[in-house]
């Protein structure tokens, strides 16, 4: 693509707006990186807000840009190869990006597009939490409120790639995308490795200048590190407000700013949707819902929250010893180093002590930025900073995701990215290769402060998903597996213990210390004065679960232990539920075994036997065959000895569950009735009876009890052959009922005979369950009658055309077969007529 040297920028951007519409997606590309190399940093700034839009869609989800969430290397691998190329953390685009970084533009955002707490709060003109939007929020020139972030070019790229997972429309049911494989999913991974790698340090930023690669200088309002939610340091605080630089300065420390943005971002768009006063409305079950994520939303972020635990867990012994903060650390190492267990606690007044956006500000303003000048802390070191600044955006999404996520196989997603928050140790770089056995490796001491700390995450919602469990249908196997995942993580060795003991350090009383007492938990953030002397430290350790309780739940927070009756009794409830459900798997494996294998010889045609009676109730274990019957038994079996481990359940207990369920079935070891009483119309379920039938452990035998010639048409029957035999049996039956009723009178042989075709099997010999049901069937009595309704069937045709094909073989015409035929027939029926006579004289 050549342009003049001295092109106007709206010329440039009218130029490349016509190329993307007439111009193959390739060649656009192409054209892209060479305007980024080409055209300076004045040129390029106009062009570069209509680029980002292009590229992952308007924030409105109206366009979809490069649809980055569909693009798959193996559907697309041209396009794909491309996108990922340019898109790259040391691609063109990003070298836009820090080409435009280095002249200091400011680019719009609207803040009616952030999650809905962040808008609330700027709209009611509270700071809010995060320092990513500290400095940015913009005002009219009338001094109102507007509807902008001035971000520079890095953090407004950030901020449309991270919302465009957001503000985009969910996937189509029908378009099968797998999230791991899609381009948005691969370019996550890049950018949290690239910028918060676990090994070596963040590459500086490429420079497009011929003369080699230089690092672009720091933004002038660089993000804060946060030292844990919403707060900062005393002199990182001073150096925000100045917006001063040193010239002299190492570049490598003014690179960290990419990384915390970075994160910060990810965190805020994926997971601030929902505030602790929003969460509690929530609760109400008429509460509208004011954000629902889907599936890969929650696979995006579980992946975040993994990369997170790897970065955090990859600073060296070395390099977290205290002796290693007296040595040159670099940015990163120190970045890591606030995601670890030190055992310092910031302090720092309450959110709602911040001052207000109008009162930082005056009336007078205009175009001015927010600053938290009032706001006061105290330069001590953050302690586990990154899980910290994650961890309330993170429990509050979870329990929306618990309380609202259909019960269907999808949560799995969710509780995955549970399971995996969970599990720090997992992407620690000293964890143990699984072993050959299946024995789950102990958990180390070192994990028990970031247990105790996240108590909240163990306990309060393993509740919940026990809640779920009760509620759902365990006989599945998509079911089946997710207790069974979560009972193997929670039953891993000497993590209940750690557990069990964060509670108790709960639920220990308060000692009486006055220079404290008054202010422990008055805030949502950890608060407390580091002036003053630390009383034992059990009493320490119990303050930090109790604030970490407290600034989750707030302090009218009602907790229900984990190892407490009430969840004890759940977990029971659950116990008996899985029990019941193996039990049901097995009903279902039983009568799939009882069933021939293949039926007949014809059974791949479909057919099978006339059968009136209704099958077992559908799942998906009917669906999968043996295979998932088996692994189902296996999930719920090892998933009880897993709950039984983790609550220290008695053998006793679970046998009681078994031998309860062995009542449950007659001396012909069939399935009894569901529990029901007999009223006046019939048999009435009880409630147990309903709770029976919900989770199929009982049903009714359902048959078939009215004219058998009225069956719907079965798949093993040709339709319109079944209804002209019927019209043709229908016309004799009227025709002749006369002759066939006074056939069926005699007393002789051929009485017998006819009374063995013609006459209707005994209605007592059916299974009625209600009396009024036996009643009608009384009422409806029928008179001999002809019924050709077996020749409709495909089964009997093949048969009979194998039967002509064999005799062909002997030289053998379709005549003499069909005498021979009906030969056979009327022997093997004198025969029966003989066997059912006899019969009937033996009966009492």
């Amino acid at each position: 693509m050549a342009f003049p040297h001295l092109q106007q920028p709206s010329f440039l951007l009218a130029s490349l707006k016509a190329d993307s519409i007439n111009k193959p997606f390739a060649q656009q590309c192409q054209d892209l990186v060479k305007v980024i190399e080409d055209f300076p940093a004045k040129e390029l700034h106009t062009i570069f807000p209509w680029l980002v839009e292009s590229i992952f869609g308007s924030l409105d989800g109206v366009l979809v840009g490069w649809n980055l969430r569909c693009l798959q290397g193996r559907v697309n691998p041209v396009e794909y190869s491309i996108v990922m190329e340019f898109l790259d953390p040391g691609g063109p685009m990003m070298k836009l990006v820090y080409k435009l970084q280095a002249e200091d533009y400011k680019f719009d955002f609207p803040v009616s597009y952030l999650p809905g707490p962040v808008k609330a709060s700027i709209q009611e003109c509270i700071l809010p939490d995060s320092p990513l939007y500290h400095n940015k929020v913009q005002f009219t020139p009338t001094g109102g409120l507007g509807l902008n972030l001035a971000l520079n070019p890095f953090e407004y790229y950030i901020f449309f790639f991270a919302l465009s997972l957001i503000t985009q429309k969910p996937l189509p049911v029908s378009l099968h995308v797998r999230t791991s494989d899609c381009a948005y999913f691969i370019l996550v991974d890049r950018y949290l490795s690239w910028f918060l790698p676990t090994e070596g340090s963040v590459p500086p930023p490429l420079s497009s200048s011929p003369g080699g690669t230089s690092p672009s200088p720091p933004p002038r309002t660089p993000a804060i590190p946060f030292a844990s939610y919403g707060l900062h340091h005393t002199s990182l605080l001073k150096r925000h407000i100045s917006h001063q630089t040193s010239v002299n300065a190492d570049p490598a420390s003014h690179e960290i700013w990419r990384s915390e943005t970075l994160l910060q971002v990810f965190v805020e768009m994926w997971l601030h949707h929902y505030s602790l006063e929003m969460y509690q409305k929530m609760q109400s079950p008429h509460a509208k819902e004011s954000f629902t994520p889907t599936e890969e939303h929650v696979l995006v972020v579980r992946l975040l929250l993994k990369h997170l635990h790897a970065f955090a867990n990859s600073l060296k012994p070395e390099q977290a010893s205290p002796s290693a903060h007296s040595h040159a650390t670099s940015p990163l190492e120190e970045f890591k180093r606030m995601g670890l267990n030190l055992p310092e606690v910031p302090s720092a007044l309450p959110r709602r002590s911040q001052p207000s956006l109008m009162g930082a500000l005056g009336s007078s303003v205009s175009r001015a930025s927010l600053l938290g000048k009032q706001q006061v802390t105290l330069p001590i070191p953050c302690r586990a900073a990154v899980p910290r600044f994650v961890q309330q955006k993170l429990y509050l999404f979870l329990q929306h995701c618990f309380g609202h996520w259909p019960l269907d196989a999808s949560f799995r997603a969710v509780l995955e990215m549970w399971l995996s928050y969970l599990q720090p140790w997992r992407y620690a770089p000293d964890k143990q290769a699984p072993g050959s056995d299946s024995q789950p490796r102990c958990v180390s001491e070192k994990w028990a402060p970031f247990v105790q700390e996240n108590l909240l995450m163990y306990t309060k919602l393993f509740v919940g998903f026990l809640n779920r469990a009760l509620r759902t249908d365990l006989v599945s196997p998509k079911h089946a597996l997710m207790v069974f995942r979560v009972a193997k993580v929670f039953a891993q060795p000497n993590l209940a213990e750690m557990i069990q003991k964060g509670e108790q350090l709960f639920l220990e009383p308060e000692l009486v210390i006055p220079h404290r007492q008054h202010r422990l938990f008055t805030a949502p953030t950890f608060t407390g004065s580091f002036l003053s002397p630390w009383p034992p430290a059990v009493t320490d350790a119990s303050f930090k679960v109790k604030s970490h309780v407290y600034s989750l739940e707030g302090q009218d927070c009602k907790y229900t232990p984990m190892f407490g009756p009430e969840a004890r009794t759940l977990v029971l409830r659950l116990a008996q539920l899985i029990t019941q459900a193996k039990h049901t798997a097995k009903s279902i494996s039983d009568q799939c075994a009882e069933s021939p294998a293949g039926h007949s010889f014809l059974s791949w045609l479909g057919f099978s036997s006339m059968d009136t009676n209704g099958s077992y109730t559908a799942n998906d274990l009917d669906e999968m065959g043996q295979d998932s019957v088996r692994k189902t038994d296996e999930y719920l079996e090892k998933a009880l000895e897993y709950l039984r481990q983790i609550f220290r359940l008695s053998e006793a207990q679970l046998r009681q569950f078994t031998l309860a369920l062995g009542t449950t079935q007659d001396e012909n070891g069939k399935k009894q009735l569901p529990d029901c009483i007999v009223g006046e119309d019939g048999l009435i379920l009880t409630p147990l009876g309903r709770y029976q039938i919900i989770n199929g452990l009982r049903r009714f035998e359902i048959e078939y009890q009215g004219d058998p010639e009225l069956q719907p048409i079965r798949s093993y029957e040709i339709a319109s052959l079944v209804r002209t035999l019927f019209r043709l049996s229908s016309a004799i039956n009227h025709r002749f009922a006369g002759q066939m009723a006074a056939l069926c009178s005699r007393d002789d042989f051929l009485g017998s005979f006819c009374r063995y075709h013609l006459t209707e099997p005994g209605l007592a010999s059916r299974h009625l369950l209600s009396p009024v049901g036996r009643r009608q069937v009384a009422g409806h009595t029928r008179g001999p009658r002809l019924s050709l309704r077996f020749l409709g069937s495909y089964r009997t045709l093949v048969s009979l055309l194998l039967a002509f094909f064999v005799a062909s073989l002997f030289c053998v015409g379709p005549l003499p077969c069909t005498l021979l035929l009906t030969l056979g027939y009327v022997l093997y029926a004198s025969a029966m007529t003989l066997l059912t006579e006899r019969g009937k004289l033996h009966q009492p």
